[in-house]
C-alpha cells in the first residue's frame, strides 16, 4: 500500500518548503516538494533533498543514553526510557528543592520552527513553568533587526514576498537568496525590475544580480541614508506620503543631510557615483522592494540598521505602490498564538539570555535543558561554553537527533523524532502560509516527539495541571483559534495563506499609527531619537592590519543541520577562509594554504581561498561545521566573542577581528 503525507520542512528558513512524503509499506520512500504549494512550487534545496538519507543516516540517536566517561567524551551507554524517566524526576525533583526552579535553564534553539516541537509555539512551555524555571530569551537569531523595524513601523510584518514581481527596483540588502531563501528569487526574475544586492560578499546572489554594491561591514545605516540624501537632492521624496503617513519627519531629515555620498564613501567603502547612481535609482523607480534579512544585523548597530532601511519607504512612498515596501519577517503576519500560561509560574523568574550562553552558565543554574540546539556548535564564545558546559555538578540533559559536540557533554541524551514522525504547524517567515505538517510513518527506535517526551516527564514526576496533557491535535486547534483556519482543511490541503492585503493602508501599528522616523521609544531602548547609523564594532575601531571576519551560511549545512552528513561535507570543501587577494599577498599566502585564523578568544584552522569576491579587508567563512569535525575541534564561533548588539541584546556573528597566518 502507497500513501502519499502532507509536510512541512521545519528547519530554520524563511520559506518553510511544503512537501510529499511517499511511505510503501509504513517505510518512507520518497520525499518531494509539493508542488502544489503556491509559493515553494514543487522545489526543496541541496540540503532537504537528502533529507530521507539524513534521517536514516547510521549515526541517528535512537535510544535513551546515560553518560558513562567525563563530559566532553561523548562516551555513553544505552539505557530504558524508564531509567531516564527515573533520573530525570529525581534530579529536577531535587534541584527544585534545594535550589528553587529558576536553576534551570530550558535551553531551546531553532533546530525546528514548529509551533508544537520547536521554537514558535508550546515546546515544553507550560512545563517549565509549572517547574518555576528560568525563561529563556530566544533573541540569537533576528531580535536587533526585529526591533529596529518595530520602531519604525510597529511591526516587524511587511511586504509579501510573493509582491516582489511587481517591483520595479529590488534591493537585496544582507541577504543571499540563492542560498537562504531561493524560492523568492522566482518572484524576483518575473519581474521587470533593476535588482541591486548589497553586501559584503559577491555571494551567488550578488553573481545573478543586475548590480553588486560590496560595503563594508556594518555600514549599511550609512548607505541607506546617503541614498535618501540623493532621493532629496533629486526632489523626489514624497511629499504627500511624508506629511499625511510618517511623523518626526523634520528630524529625520535634518540626519539624512549629514550623510552626504562623499562622506559615506568613506564609511562604506563604495564609490561616491556608485552611492548617487543607485540614490537616483531610487528617488525615480516605485514601486522600490527592499528584502533585508538576519546577515546584516548581526553586528553592534544591526538594530539601527534595519531601522533606517524601514524608513526608506515612508520617505519614497513606496507603501501606497503595491510591490513597494520592506520585508523582513513575515511571520509577524501569522494569525497563530499559543498560551504558553505563564500565570502557571509560582513566583516570577529571571530571564537568561541564549546570546549570553558563556556568561550566564554560572553556578546559579544547575540544570542545563538543550533541545532543537546545538550550543557547542552554533553559539559565540565557544572555548568558553566549553569549560562552562564541562561543569561535573552541572545535570545537563539534550534532546537530540544525532551526537553533535553538545550531546558529548550531555549527562542523559533523549532521542528525538524527525519530521515525518511526528505531527507540526509551522508558518514560513519568508511567506504568507500557514503550513501542516502530518506524521508520515512511526518514530524510528525509541525517539519521541518533543511534546510526547515533555508529557511523559510531567506524568512521571506526577503533575497535576491538566495542560501539560494537551495532545498535539489540542494544541493544533489551540493554535489556529480565532485565525480562520479550520485544522481539518489544513490537514487536508497541507497549507492555508493567510492574506494581509496591502500593508499599512489603514495605518502602521505605532502610537502614533505613522511610520515613526523618530520615537522616544527608540530614547527608552538606549537609542537616538531619531533614526541614524550607529557603526558596528568593525566599523568604529578598524585600523592596522586586522580583517574583518563574516561567517555566512552555508549552501550545504543549515547552521549545524546537514553537517555530518557525509556527502554534504564533501561539496563543501571543508572549512576554508576567503582572503581578498591584496590581504593574501600581505601575509604571503597562497591559495590553498592552511593557516590559523585567530584573535584573542581563539583559533580555527582553515585553507585559503584566495578571490575578489571578498572586499579587502574582510576575511569570510562559513558557519555550521562540527567542532568535533573540523581541524582542532574549533569552528568559527570559537572566533566570535559574547558581544550584544544595540537592540534586544542580540548576536554579533559579523561583528569581530581576526588574524591570519600560516599553520
Amino acid at each position: 500500500m502507497e500513501l502519499r503525507v502532507l509536510g512541512a520542512c521545519p528547519l530554520d528558513c524563511p520559506d518553510t518548503c511544503s512537501w510529499v512524503v511517499t511511505v510503501r509499506d509504513g517505510e518512507a520512500v520518497s520525499l518531494r516538494g509539493n508542488r502544489d504549494h503556491p509559493f515553494t512550487r514543487g522545489a526543496l534545496c541541496v540540503k532537504v533533498n537528502r533529507y530521507l538519507e539524513h534521517m536514516n543516516a547510521d549515526d541517528r540517536i535512537l535510544y535513551p543514553m546515560k553518560r558513562i566517561g567525563p563530559k566532553g567524551a561523548g562516551e555513553f551507554e544505552r539505557i530504558s526510557w524508564d531509567e531516564a524517566l527515573d533520573i530525570i524526576a529525581d534530579r529536577l525533583t531535587r534541584i527544585v528543592a534545594e535550589h528553587g526552579g529558576e536553576a534551570i535553564w530550558p535551553y531551546q534553539g531553532t533546530g525546528t520552527l514548529g509551533y508544537i516541537q520547536g521554537e514558535m509555539g508550546e515546546a515544553g512551555r507550560r512545563f517549565w513553568n509549572v517547574l518555576g524555571a528560568s525563561r529563556h530569551d530566544l533573541n540569537i537569531c533576528s531580535r536587533a533587526g526585529g526591533l529596529g523595524v518595530k520602531l519604525a513601523q510597529g511591526t516587524h510584518g511587511g511586504l509579501d514576498p510573493e509582491m516582489f514581481a511587481q517591483a520595479k527596483l529590488i534591493l537585496l540588502w544582507g541577504t543571499n537568496t540563492l542560498t537562504s531563501g531561493h524560492h523568492l528569487w522566482k518572484f524576483i526574475q518575473d519581474a521587470d525590475a533593476h535588482v541591486v544586492a548589497i553586501d559584503p560578499i559577491r555571494t551567488r546572489t550578488a553573481e545573478q544580480a543586475d548590480e553588486h554594491l560590496p560595503i563594508r561591514p556594518g555600514t549599511d545605516a550609512a548607505l541607506a541614508l546617503s541614498l535618501l540624501h540623493v532621493v532629496l537632492e533629486e526632489g523626489a521624496e514624497d511629499r504627500d506620503y511624508i506629511e499625511n503617513h510618517t511623523i518626526g519627519w523634520d528630524e529625520f531629515k535634518k540626519e539624512i543631510e549629514s550623510f552626504p555620498p562623499a562622506k559615506v564613501a568613506e564609511i562604506t567603502g563604495l564609490p561616491e557615483e556608485q552611492i548617487r547612481a543607485l540614490g537616483r535609482r531610487l528617488a525615480h523607480t516605485r514601486p522600490t522592494a527592499i528584502r533585508a534579512t538576519m546577515g546584516m544585523q548581526r553586528h553592534e548597530g544591526g538594530g539601527s540598521a534595519l531601522r533606517a532601511l524601514a524608513c526608506i519607504p515612508g520617505v519614497t512612498g513606496d507603501w501606497r505602490h503595491p510591490g513597494g515596501g520592506l520585508s523582513y519577517m513575515t511571520a509577524a503576519w501569522m494569525p497563530l498564538s499559543i498560551d504558553a500560561r505563564y500565570d502557571l509560574l509560582p513566583k516570577p523568574v529571571r530571564t537568561l539570555t541564549m546570546t549570553r550562553l558563556a556568561d550566564q552558565l554560572d553556578e546559579s543554574v544547575k540544570c542545563l535543558w538543550v533541545y532543537a540546539a546545538n550550543p557547542m556548535g552554533s553559539t559565540s564564545d565557544q572555548n568558553r561554553i566549553r569549560a562552562r558546559m564541562a561543569r561535573e555538578d552541572l545535570f545537563t540533559v539534550v534532546m537530540e537527533q544525532f551526537p553533535t559536540d553538545t550531546v558529548d557533554y550531555a549527562d542523559l541524551v533523549l532521542p528525538a523524532t524527525m519530521q515525518p514522525e511526528h505531527a507540526d504547524i509551522h508558518s514560513g517567515y519568508g511567506h504568507m502560509y500557514v503550513v501542516w505538517n502530518e506524521p508520515a510513518i512511526a518514530p524510528a527506535g525509541e525517539c519521541l516527539s518533543t511534546s510526547e517526551t515533555f508529557r511523559r516527564i510531567a506524568r512521571h514526576m506526577g503533575l497535576t495541571e491538566p495542560s501539560l496533557y494537551d495532545s498535539d491535535l489540542d494544541l493544533a486547534a489551540q493554535l489556529l483559534d480565532g485565525s480562520g483556519i479550520d485544522l481539518a482543511e489544513l490537514r487536508k490541503q497541507g497549507w492555508a495563506r493567510v492574506e494581509i492585503g496591502q500593508p499599512f493602508a489603514d495605518g502602521f501599528p505605532t502610537p502614533s499609527g505613522r511610520l515613526e522616523f523618530a520615537t522616544d521609544r527608540a530614547v527608552e531602548a538606549g537609542l537616538p531619537r531619531v533614526a541614524t547609523y550607529v557603526p558596528s564594532y568593525t566599523a568604529r575601531t578598524r585600523r592596522g592590519s586586522r580583517l574583518a571576519l563574516i561567517t555566512p551560511a552555508s549552501h550545504t549545512f543549515l547552521n549545524t543541520i546537514f553537517a555530518n552528513n557525509p556527502e554534504l561535507l564533501r561539496r563543501s570543501g571543508g572549512p576554508t577562509i576567503v582572503l581578498n587577494p591584496a590581504d593574501a599577498a600581505e601575509r604571503g599566502l597562497a591559495d590553498g594554504q592552511p593557516v590559523r585564523v585567530y584573535n584573542r578568544v581563539g583559533e580555527i584552522r582553515a585553507y585559503v581561498e584566495i578571490s575578489d569576491k571578498v572586499r579587502p579587508g574582510v576575511a569570510a567563512t562559513a558557519k555550521g561545521m562540527w567542532p568535533k569535525l573540523s581541524p582542532d575541534g574549533a569552528n568559527p564561533n570559537a572566533l566570535i566573542e559574547e558581544r550584544d548588539a544595540d537592540l534586544g541584546r542580540g548576536a554579533t556573528y559579523h561583528d569581530n577581528f581576526v588574524q591570519v597566518a600560516p599553520a
